[in-house]
């Protein structure tokens, strides 16, 4: 078995598609079937499966992934491991991944710490749907990501997960709302209300939908925003309503003109977690990176 041919495995899995995995490769997908061809003639037991278009792993073909994930973090400790007695620091930039929120609340403050001596950083944001997040691990550093809580977790044996911070979810509304000055705001409160809400299958729309499910109605929902700044700046003029993380969602250019309100029934939160590869937290540029994201978060 060729280490190529184990990581074109492991991609295959991770990015569930031969495309795609050729697309993280740098490979054509001809030469990524060529690689798991060679494997599977190695192996001498099939690794693949066809299910209509989609070509999946056999449980052997799994447990070989999983293996190829070691063989990675084995390649990350030799190189690692050559390089010890180089007084040079790692030249590599770390490039780290965040949806919206995140990168306005983090990346700031990374780049001030690369630029006072700490390691360089390439910066990127990545609002995805839910399922993609594990997989921007394949070409980035460091993915920081969200999901609510109680949902699936992320695939742990795909991608190491650091935790970094539990976020309330709060009903945003104009401060000359009719509800804003309302002592307590409830499920039943907001049944009439029209609503700004994430694109559907992004991280965050379940969250409203469970508001719909425990107020009986779906929610009425006008707009479709990603972007917290432009829903705050749309409650702020109008009468729609959202959704917005409590600690990170709304910028201080709204904060005199929208006002952020917990139900008082119904408590929904999101998780922020740190998804990053086992070989890429082998080197010590990644790890300081992380370490300087749990304080910001903490």
């Amino acid at each position: 078995m060729e280490v190529h041919q184990l990581l074109a495995l492991r991609e295959l899995r991770d990015q569930g598609s031969v495309a795609a995995a050729a697309a993280v490769l740098r490979l054509t997908p001809s030469a990524v079937s060529q690689q798991l061809a060679a494997l599977q003639a190695s192996a001498g037991r099939p690794l693949t499966r066809r299910e209509g278009r989609r070509l999946l792993l056999t449980p052997a073909g799994e447990r070989l992934a999983s293996a190829a994930g070691d063989v990675a973090d084995a390649m990350a400790r030799a190189r690692l491991a050559l390089a010890e007695g180089d007084d040079a620091p790692d030249p590599e930039p770390v490039s780290v991944s965040a949806f919206h929120s995140a990168a306005l609340a983090w990346f700031p403050s990374l780049l001030r710490q690369a630029d006072a001596g700490g390691p360089p950083v390439r910066l990127r944001d990545e609002d995805v749907e839910l399922d993609r997040f594990p997989r921007l691990a394949a070409t980035t550093d460091l993915v920081i990501a969200h999901r609510p809580a109680g949902t699936s977790p992320w695939p742990v044996g795909q991608v190491e997960v650091v935790p970094l911070a539990r976020e309330p979810l709060v009903l945003a509304l104009r401060r000359g709302h009719p509800l804003a000055t309302r002592p307590v705001i409830r499920v039943a409160d907001l049944v009439d209300e029209t609503w700004i809400a994430v694109h559907e299958g992004f991280t965050l729309a379940p969250l409203l939908a469970a508001l719909g499910e425990a107020a009986g109605t779906p929610v009425d929902i006008a707009h479709r925003i990603n972007e917290f700044h432009v829903a705050a700046a749309m409650v702020a003029v109008g009468d729609a309503v959202c959704l917005l993380p409590e600690r990170t969602g709304l910028p201080a250019e709204y904060a005199d003109r929208v006002a952020l309100r917990r139900i008082e029934d119904l408590a929904i939160e999101r998780r922020i977690d740190v998804l990053a590869r086992r070989d890429r937290l082998e080197r010590p540029a990644v790890r300081a990176v992380l370490a300087a994201l749990r304080e910001l978060a903490g």
